[in-house]
């Protein structure tokens, strides 16, 4: 399957987010354009897999038990990260603002999937999502988790 998605630094976080949900997530392999991870949100699990750099990117999810996500967990010593992901109307699309835990603490990101490359190059950018990430090294979330955030 094939992700489409942008991602922004945000320049101004909206007043009105809410709760969210808290996100752990770490990556197992990360090996060129090829990342493996796992991640928990509530009570599900999933394992991705995914290839690529830039606005398209291949994407395979699996769901797995707790107990695999446990198990696989500490073998990604050193590329973990926690977020809490809060969901905003933007138009006909949903934007995921990602406010990040730990020593990523004060970052913020917000990124949109779309259905097509042309619905992506189309879409009317809010002013508060800020600089354009996408694509750019050192702002995937895998380079977030093994690396920390760009200086």
């Amino acid at each position: 399957m094939s992700e489409i998605e942008r991602k922004f630094l945000v320049g101004e976080v909206p007043a009105d987010l809410g709760a969210g949900d808290h996100l752990r997530q770490a990556y197992l392999a990360v090996d060129g354009a090829t990342e493996v991870r796992v991640r928990a949100t509530g009570e599900r699990c999933m394992l991705t897999v995914k290839g690529g750099h830039g606005l398209e990117r291949d994407e395979v999810e699996i769901e797995i038990d707790r107990d695999r996500f446990d198990a696989l967990w500490p073998l990604a010593q050193g590329r973990h990260l926690e977020k809490k992901r809060h969901r905003v109307a933007v138009g006909d699309h949903t934007a995921e603002v990602d406010r990040y835990e730990g020593t990523l603490t004060g970052l913020t990101v917000v990124e949109v999937e779309f259905a097509s490359v042309a619905d992506a190059e189309r879409f009317a950018v809010p002013d508060w999502f800020g600089r354009e990430l996408t694509g750019e090294p050192g702002w995937s979330n895998a380079a977030l988790a093994t690396d920390g955030r760009p200086g």
